[in-house]
């Protein structure tokens, strides 16, 4: 299975894994399944870094390296798959994932309630 994580997801896993549901946690571990973080991803952290929502001290790029996810960068077919999704979610960043796991046929892994109102492959 090809695993997109939503950006709460990825910081759970590298700094509080007991917060993840076992399935995710499983899936994530499971070697046979490709984890993902997206570019999307690491702009929300940078970008809430930089006006101080979030305290990172880690390089997002290095530790997706570390822990052996995959980084998947954001794509204009992404983009353009973006004035099709219905407008259930107002988060620019979640939307974006939710392009991209649509665009790729990738399951995505969020604990946010609202995606299950999209047509997507969800790990929650």
């Amino acid at each position: 299975m090809k695993i997109l994580l939503d950006t709460h997801v990825f910081l759970w896993a590298l700094s509080e894994p007991e917060k993840l549901r076992s399935a995710i946690r499983s899936a994530i571990e499971l070697p046979s399944n490709q984890v993902f973080v997206s570019a999307m991803t690491v702009a929300e952290i940078v970008i809430k870094e930089s006006i101080g929502k979030l305290d990172v001290r880690f390089d997002p790029l290095e530790m997706i390296d570390r822990l052996g996810f995959e980084r998947l960068d954001f794509s204009a077919l992404a983009a353009r798959r973006l004035g099709t999704l219905p407008f259930h979610h107002r988060d620019p960043f979640d939307r974006m994932l939710i392009a991209q796991a649509i665009e790729h046929d990738f399951t995505i892994a969020s604990h946010d309630p609202i995606f299950v109102r999209y047509d997507c492959k969800l790990l929650g």
